[in-house]
């Protein structure tokens, strides 16, 4: 990988992040996009919890309107750590958009109050909160949005995110397990390059103390900064694996997407392990190499993710 293939030591964003002694953050300038009315991708935003800040970006292939076509549901939550970013983000923006075409699928990708300003649990309540959500518009078609209520086959959705937003994916679906999400059928978890962590070192996280995507000291400053006061990194919100799997009996099938060369490569392996000695069918998808993110940067990696997802979903 060369320079032009993920951020400098100077251009990091995590590295950017500026913490003052009253516990609040300075985050760094990440550009925005706006919602997309022009094909090949349609986009919107519908709020979630106003008293909360938190929305929703619709994704709609416009193939998919004028096939009047039905399409799998893809509840999506963005990475960053826990710290940054959001749907708007121009990446991960983007990423949704070329995801939403290649599936295709109709993509929800979820807001969720950011840390250390809302320390965690508090994005896994968001994602609890977009479930609800999408279970309300299965059940009241009259006040559906039109979108979903056209091309939504809520018989067919997944839970899915990147990084943190795998993590966040992760618990959510643990909490999805006691509720009725019906007429909504959960059908799978996509988690890629979900974002764990732990206090003793795995030896992929020992060996970035200079990886330019997730270098180690932004790594612990993130959980730091997103984890309840007072707790380390064995904390089941980052370290589930720690002591044994809990309350994953029963969960749906899920696909885990790693890649030799990130940091957290060795937790995501162990994860998925354990997942399958919990009797969870699980998707290993781990022989990848790359970074961190990568398919934020490199179009033919985001392109051989889609090609996963798109067979998980669609069962081939």
């Amino acid at each position: 990988m060369d320079s032009s293939d993920s951020p400098s030591d100077n251009t990091n964003l995590f590295l950017q992040i500026v913490e003052h002694p009253d516990g609040t953050i300075t985050r760094p300038f990440v550009p925005l996009s706006p919602p997309n009315s022009n094909p090949p991708v349609l986009s919107k935003d519908i709020p979630l919890n106003p008293s909360h800040d938190t929305y929703l970006r619709l994704y709609l292939p416009s193939a998919a309107v004028s096939e009047n076509q039905k399409l799998p549901v893809v509840l999506f939550f963005h990475g960053g750590g826990f710290v940054l970013f959001s749907p708007s983000a121009v990446f991960y923006h983007g990423f949704c958009e070329a995801m939403a075409a290649s599936i295709p699928a109709l993509i929800i990708s979820g807001s969720y109050r950011l840390a250390p300003e809302n320390r965690l649990p508090s994005a896994y309540e968001d994602a609890v909160e977009a479930l609800s959500w999408v279970q309300s518009q299965a059940m009241d078609s009259a006040s559906a949005d039109p979108w979903l209520q056209t091309h939504g086959d809520f018989s067919n959705f997944f839970l899915m995110g990147s990084s943190s937003g795998g993590n966040i994916a992760y618990h959510a679906s643990l909490r999805a397990m006691s509720m009725d999400l019906m007429p909504v059928q959960l059908c799978g978890v996509i988690l890629n390059q979900p974002y764990f962590g732990g206090v003793e070192r795995t030896v992929s996280e020992a060996a970035s103390e200079n990886d330019r995507m997730l270098p180690l000291r932004a790594n612990d400053t993130l959980w730091r900064l997103a984890l309840p006061v007072g707790s380390n990194r064995d904390h089941a919100f980052a370290n589930p694996v720690k002591d044994g799997l809990d309350g994953v009996v029963g969960m749906v099938k899920c696909m885990v997407i790693g890649c030799k060369g990130d940091p957290l490569f060795d937790r995501q392996k162990l994860f998925a392990e354990m997942l399958e000695k919990e009797g969870v069918d699980v998707a290993k998808r781990l022989d990848g190499t790359g970074s961190h993110a990568i398919e934020l940067f490199m179009p033919e990696k985001a392109e051989a993710l889609f090609k996963e997802v798109k067979a998980f979903v669609y069962g081939a």
